[in-house]
């Protein structure tokens, strides 16, 4: 077919201009056009509220979270000039939030305005402003109130000043994200609680003030030492060493040909064999990806505690040497820098890329670390330990990984190499189904019994291990354990914290689309289908998580008619049945096992897409899950005991006691 012959000159080329820059590009700016972007947008005015505070004008920074969910805030600083700009022949306010590329802090590196600031692209406010459903802006200074109003990215009404007396000078900004930008603007309090938390943090002596409409509480965040109060926060109980605290200043450039540039330094951490966090900032920003501060962290800590190893005969021979993983599983450490010239990665300022910045901290922390090292040789002898408790550790469990994989390795093939599992035919993920079953005697009934199309089937041979009890390698000995997780294919994620290089799991890999555990309704099915669930919430509990198993309930009695049968599958259910055929010459049996059943019988109670009974077994909240399992499971005998005596009644419908 022809294509269509559409003109491509040059008037084809267009431009966005005024809001539209922003409006219908927000992802360009803000890194999103969704939750993230609009969060990314409240940050930029609130940096220009932290620069203030932090040259001095104003120790107070107050936000509003409000119900309908737009924001204010207001600070105590000397005021944004808004009136006539004769430098620039134009109104500053059109200037700061009409203009891209324009503010008060190009001229940083001089340190006329501000020396270390967060916003360095003259983008914020304004880039904010043209994302919002409106904008209201109070200016108090100068002895005038300055007012502005905008509505999605236009001016409403120009300027109004007019003289008034007040409190203190400052800045109020209150607008609404606007929907038309972003596909959502429902930023959570947990957020905002975060980000004046950080602030805080790096910025001792401000205090931030959190009001939200809609809970009706107000929270102050404030850090009088900044990262050492929260160094010792995270640690919140004694650790390997005390907190240590460095500071140092800088000036240097990126390549010879680019400026000068300063630099200043602050680093807070201390060893913890609990705790362990790496938290990154830069001119107050929370750098997640790190960059250079990161790179700076690692190369230090691992060349300094190498060389400490080494010198003191700590390595066994041959013995590999530790990697920064093992340090930072002990390693509680805050770095704060600030600089005149900074290189972010992107706009959302997430890592930065100042190659004199990694220069400067990696060096300043390998002399600081060295003397430390030296001059406190208790403090040292047990990060020394420690750390190589880590390093060997995490070489055991990569052994044990790679025998896990062995072990599961295998996809093909798997009717040969898994006794007695019988496959489906279909090779489609989104219909294939895996029946767990009680035995070889129902494996055969559910075999005769299944749509082999998209049913596949796996026994279980007697009582499966108590996996919340046994260790990892008496586990993967079990032959019934390993064959379920080959046929699973999806392999597992060991939670430990030396074990984190056992979580080989996948869920691409998974095979099946439902694990349905079906096992007899008596104590002993009850016991085995406990045990399967205690394997896939310590082995691979991802599949409970997102939905993946359920539970095929098998019905306890059958209650016929002449030549009709109803299952009821509680004691409840079979007096529903017999009140409704109330007069009639019902009889009642109690259900058989699973081996017993026939075929079409197992179809129609247990494996019929459109007559069984599943039960999806979904995640409670982890303490709840992990509570009732080592009650269920675990060794807390006399809390079984004391359960069952007291919760026992509520389950006798369930068994035969006749």
């Amino acid at each position: 077919m022809k294509k269509e012959n559409r003109n491509y000159g040059n008037e084809s080329i267009v431009s966005l201009k005024g809001a539209d820059r922003v409006r219908l590009r927000p992802g360009v700016i803000f890194g999103s056009d969704g939750l993230e972007g609009c969060q990314h947008s409240f940050f930029e005015i609130l940096s220009n509220s932290i620069d203030e505070a932090r040259e001095g004008f104003g120790k107070e920074i107050r936000v509003i979270r409000h119900k309908d969910f737009s924001i204010t805030i207001e600070d105590k600083g000397r005021g944004i000039p808004l009136d006539y700009n004769q430098n620039e022949q134009r109104y500053n306010w059109e200037l700061v939030y009409c203009e891209l590329y324009a503010g008060g802090k190009y001229d940083n590196n001089s340190g006329e305005n501000y020396e270390y600031s967060l916003g360095l692209n003259g983008l914020g406010a304004c880039a904010t402003q043209y994302s919002s459903e409106y904008m209201k802006v109070t200016v108090f200074r100068d002895g005038y109130k300055y007012s502005l109003e905008f509505h999605k990215g236009e001016n409403i009404g120009g300027l109004k000043k007019e003289k008034a007396k007040y409190a203190h000078s400052g800045t109020i900004q209150h607008w609404k994200p606007d929907l038309e930008v972003f596909t959502d603007i429902r930023i959570p309090l947990d957020y905002y609680r975060e980000t004046l938390r950080r602030q805080a943090v790096v910025n001792p002596g401000i205090t931030f003030v959190l009001e939200d409409e809609e809970s009706g509480t107000t929270e102050n965040f404030y850090y009088e030492r900044g990262i050492v109060d929260y160094v010792s926060e995270l640690a919140n109980s004694p650790g390997l060493t005390e907190v240590q605290f460095y500071e140092s200043f800088a000036k240097g450039r990126d390549r010879e040909d680019k400026p000068e540039y300063k630099v200043k330094m602050q680093i807070a951490f201390m060893f913890h064999n609990e705790v362990n966090v790496l938290e990154y900032y830069h001119n107050s920003s929370f750098l997640e990806y790190g960059g250079a501060p990161d790179r700076a962290v690692k190369n230090a800590l691992v060349y300094e505690l190498d060389k400490y190893l080494k010198n003191n005969n700590k390595y066994n021979k041959g013995e590999s040497k530790l990697t920064f993983a093992d340090i930072q599983d002990s390693l509680i450490l805050v770095s704060s820098s600030f600089s005149t010239i900074t290189s972010y990665e992107n706009q959302t300022k997430k890592s930065i890329t100042n190659k004199f910045i990694q220069e400067a901290m990696t060096d300043f922390l390998k002399e600081q670390l060295e003397i430390y090292l030296i001059e406190n040789k208790e403090e040292a002898e047990r990060v020394a330990n420690q750390v190589l408790l880590n390093k060997r550790s995490r070489e055991t469990a990569e052994r044990a990984r790679i025998d896990i994989r062995k072990k599961l390795a295998g996809k093909v093939d798997l009717a040969n190499r898994v006794k007695k599992f019988v496959d489906c035919r279909t090779k489609d993920i989104s219909k294939r189904e895996l029946y767990i079953v009680e035995g070889d005697s129902a494996l055969g009934s559910c075999k005769m019994g299944r749509d082999a199309e998209f049913q596949a089937i796996i026994p279980v041979r007697g009582k499966i291990l108590n996996c919340l009890k046994a260790e990892y390698d008496t586990i993967f000995k079990s032959e019934i354990i390993v064959d379920l997780l080959k046929v699973l294919g999806c392999g597992v994620e060991i939670k430990s914290r030396h074990n984190k290089s056992l979580s080989t799991f996948d869920l691409e890999n998974l095979r099946w689309d439902k694990i349905i555990i079906c096992t007899d309704a008596d104590v002993d099915g009850f016991h085995i289908r406990t045990s399967i669930l205690a394997m896939l919430y310590r082995l691979t509990p991802t599949l409970i998580q997102k939905g993946k198993v359920y539970i095929a309930e098998s019905p306890l009695f059958e209650i016929h008619y002449k030549d009709k049968t109803w299952f009821a599958y509680s004691e409840k259910e079979k007096n529903a049945i017999l009140q409704k055929h109330e007069g009639k010459k019902l009889s009642i049996q109690r259900s058989k096992g699973l081996g017993e059943n026939d075929p079409e019988m197992m179809w129609q109670t247990t494996m019929n897409p459109e007559t069984r009974k599943l039960i999806k077994v979904v995640p409670d909240s982890v303490e709840v899950t992990k509570e009732f399992f080592d009650l269920l499971l675990g060794d807390n005998l006399q809390g079984r005991k004391d359960y069952i005596s007291e919760h026992g009644h509520e389950y006798m419908d369930m068994l035969d006691v006749s």
